[in-house]
Parts: structure tokens; C-alpha cells; sequence
């Protein structure tokens, strides 16, 4: 049984939560209502997914590491109203697996708890268009201009995606990843449609601004 444990002050959102995913999973769900208790909350019940809205529990991106180092295998589902792009970025170097806005449908939140559960990044679509967006481009036009639909970024396609990032060809993707030049190709298509990019400049802007890239990668390639 899934065991889930939901951090978030609101009544109607830990009460919502809890009946949406009782509707539609087997699962074991426990509340923690404030930060100072939520490390012995994490502790006693040891749950797979921690959902937590950022916002109404004060959490900062060194909370999410503090809490990644002590429990490696945790899954950290975020769900909040939607926040700047640098908080964004920095939740989810620092840890968090997946980000929802609180405006997200049923089937998207069972889709993000699917995904996160694999330990897959799953980002509603309105998250990715902030990230991607340029910092010209204000947030509030953004958010109501662009579509809520979610998908999920596989650790095989971020591991590509960093390799478009850095220069390397399909050919030496495949070769340097022990897969066929199809396959490559194909997780590229997906990517791109993913992203809504349709160059390589799309990618590699989706991977500096996650921070997908660390120095010695560029430095050594």
C-alpha cells in the first residue's frame, strides 16, 4: 500500500486531497500541519511520497535538501499556487521530484502521483511554460494564457536532454548511451514535443534554466 504523507495548513486541501486519493489508489495517508514537526512526521511514518505545498508551510529550497539527505528514497510531490520561476527552479534542484499548481484536475494529480511514485518528474504545463519563459515575458500572462496539462520527463530523457544541451549528435548520444540512433531519435521527437520546442536552442534553454548542466559536464565536454 502507498503510504503518503501531506504537509499543507488547510483543512480543505489536506480533507480534498485525502478523498481524491482514496477515490482512486490503495494508500495510507497521514497529515502534518506545520514545519516544526515535519522531519519526526517524515520519521515515523517512512511514506514514499511527501506532498507538500511550499507556500502555506513556510518550506524554502535548504528545508527540501535537509530533507532529501535524510531521506534519500522520499519522493517530494510539490502543490501550490503558482510561484516566481527562480523559487520553481530552486524547489526543484534542492529535491522536489514533481510540481502541480493547486488548480490542477483530478487526472492530473493521479498522474503526478503516478510518475512521482517512479521517481519521474511530472510538471504542470503552466510550471513549464514559467520556466522556459523569458524573464521579459510577464508570469500573470503566462499563467492565464497557457494550458494546465501536465506531463511527466523521464530520467532517460533528462539524461538526453543534457547531452542535446552539450552539442553532442543523436550518433554520439547513441553511441555514448549504448542505444540504437532510433531510439535516440525518437526520445528527441518526444522531447521537443514535450518541451513545444522545435529546435535545439528550445532544449538546451529547458536545461540551463533547470540546471540540468553542472560545470564539470561543460568543462569536460
Amino acid at each position: 500500500m502507498l503510504t503518503i504523507l501531506v504537509a499543507d495548513n488547510s483543512v480543505l486541501m489536506r480533507e480534498g486531497f485525502k478523498a481524491l486519493m482514496q477515490s482512486a489508489y490503495s494508500v495510507n495517508i497521514n497529515e502534518v500541519t506545520e514545519k516544526a514537526n515535519l522531519l519526526s512526521a517524515l520519521k515515523k511514518h517512512k511514506p514514499e511520497i511527501l506532498v507538500i505545498d511550499p507556500v502555506s508551510m513556510q518550506i524554502i529550497p535548504t528545508d527540501i535538501a535537509q530533507i532529501k539527505k535524510q531521506h534519500k528514497a522520499l519522493q517530494i510531490l510539490a502543490i501550490s499556487a503558482m510561484l516566481p520561476k527562480e523559487e520553481i527552479s530552486l524547489l526543484l534542484n534542492a529535491g522536489v521530484t514533481s510540481f502541480l499548481l493547486k488548480e490542477c484536475d483530478k487526472q492530473e494529480i493521479c498522474d503526478a502521483i503516478d510518475n512521482t511514485e517512479k521517481g519521474t518528474r511530472f510538471l504542470c504545463g503552466q510550471i513549464v511554460d514559467i520556466l522556459m519563459a523569458e524573464d521579459s515575458i510577464p508570469a500573470k500572462t503566462l499563467h492565464k494564457k497557457n494550458s494546465c496539462e501536465g506531463f511527466a520527463i523521464s530520467d532517460r530523457e533528462i539524461e538526453i536532454i543534457k547531452h542535446i544541451a552539450l552539442g553532442l549528435s543523436n550518433k554520439q548520444i547513441a553511441d555514448k548511451l549504448f542505444l540504437s540512433f532510433h531510439t535516440v531519435h525518437t526520445h528527441r521527437k518526444n522531447i521537443m514535443q514535450k518541451l513545444s520546442v522545435n529546435n535545439t536552442a528550445g532544449v538546451v534553454m529547458f536545461a540551463v534554466k533547470n540546471n540540468l548542466l553542472v560545470s564539470e559536464e561543460i568543462h569536460t565536454n
